[in-house]
């Protein structure tokens, strides 16, 4: 079976934001970003209100595994997101993948055109999700690369060097992390891990998106990253700089994340939620822009391989009686899922019986 994902998946091709901060010097906000349709949820600023943090160290170590398994149960069950400390990842390699992540954003136009979305496949620079002309836009560009299974790569071997290696490297790092969480979470579910590992295996599908938010005039007006979930099964993220802008919804009110030093920030997905029919919740989240800076992030997503049913799994199926979401073939998820605007969690409820 061909392994083409991405290619198949297109959105409608949009202007640089970057480009046209840099070139108008635009004082107001043109029409197609304002976003006078977002929600107006409150801001928690009780800084009480702080997601868990789980230590990679603690979580592989047989004395103190037990406890950590359970903070992190507690985490996807409550939360559906947590930072996560001492994964293992050499700091001096992180801040060369930072480095070269604004490079990359730095190259000049010609360069960056040679790497640009075309209309029918979502790799490169620009967005996803665009599906009409009339649509808002998200006051960001974007570079979104397939990176596992290596059958998948088609943009990849077009990255310049360094970053291109160093993307290899990291990519493969990260989805070791990935495949741990899964096995850890497992245990906590109290599944076999067989159960996850068939669904999230070697052939598990890797994608990278790194996300560009260039400085507003007016960051009341527009949004980075419209509110949404993540329609993976895992996500991993990266902060690039220091400018803080994630926001997650917790109790109705959306919460800053202070991102801690060289920290991943790991959301459970969509999927996720489907297999454990539930038990752990993906969370709607969004990215707010500034005035002054530009933020940068890079967040990678972790599938099911290609040909997998995504449903929910038996064991959960049997222990709440009934099964609360459809299942369908990996293919017909992500098709359905960019196909459509970003829209809170209304994929998943789609999915919903």
């Amino acid at each position: 079976m061909e392994a083409k994902g991405a290619s198949q998946l297109s959105s409608i091709i949009v202007p640089s934001v970057q480009e046209m901060v840099k070139e108008k010097m635009i004082k107001t906000v043109p029409p197609r970003y304002v976003r006078s349709d977002l929600d107006k949820a409150e801001i928690d600023v009780d800084l009480n209100t702080k997601i868990p943090v789980i230590d990679m160290n603690r979580l592989c170590s047989s004395t103190t595994m037990d406890s950590e398994i359970d903070k992190l149960d507690f985490a996807c069950k409550e939360w559906g997101f947590f930072q996560l400390v001492n994964h293992g990842m050499d700091s001096g390699f992180l801040d060369k993948i930072k480095s070269e992540i604004q490079d990359l954003f730095n190259l000049p136009m010609e360069e960056k055109k040679k790497l640009w979305q075309q209309p029918e496949n979502m790799e490169g620079f620009g967005q996803v999700f665009v599906v009409s002309e009339e649509q808002k836009l998200d006051w960001a560009d974007m570079f979104y690369v397939a990176m596992q299974p290596v059958g998948l790569r088609d943009l990849f071997p077009k990255i310049p060097l360094p970053f291109r290696d160093t993307l290899d490297s990291y990519s493969a790092e990260v989805k070791s992390i990935a495949r741990i969480l899964f096995e850890k979470m497992a245990i906590a579910l109290k599944i076999k891990p067989e159960e996850m590992e068939k669904l999230f295996d070697d052939e598990l599908e890797q994608r990278i998106r790194i996300n560009y938010y260039p400085p507003c005039p007016e960051p009341d007006q527009v949004i980075g990253l419209t509110p949404h979930s993540d329609s993976t099964g895992l996500t991993i993220l990266l902060q690039v700089n220091e400018v803080e802008g994630l926001q997650i919804k917790k109790n109705g009110k959306w919460v800053s994340v202070k991102p801690l030093p060289n920290a991943f920030i790991v959301n459970v997905g969509d999927i996720l939620e489907i297999i454990t029919n539930g038990t752990y919740r993906s969370i709607e989240h969004r990215g707010v822009v500034n005035s002054e800076k530009e933020r940068l992030s890079v967040a990678t997503f972790h599938n099911t391989g290609m040909g997998k049913e995504i449903g929910p799994l038996k064991s959960f199926v049997e222990r709440k009686k009934a099964a609360f979401f459809r299942s369908v073939t990996s293919e017909e998820y992500l098709k359905g899922f960019f196909s459509r605007e970003l829209n809170g969690k209304a994929y998943l409820d789609d999915m919903r019986i």
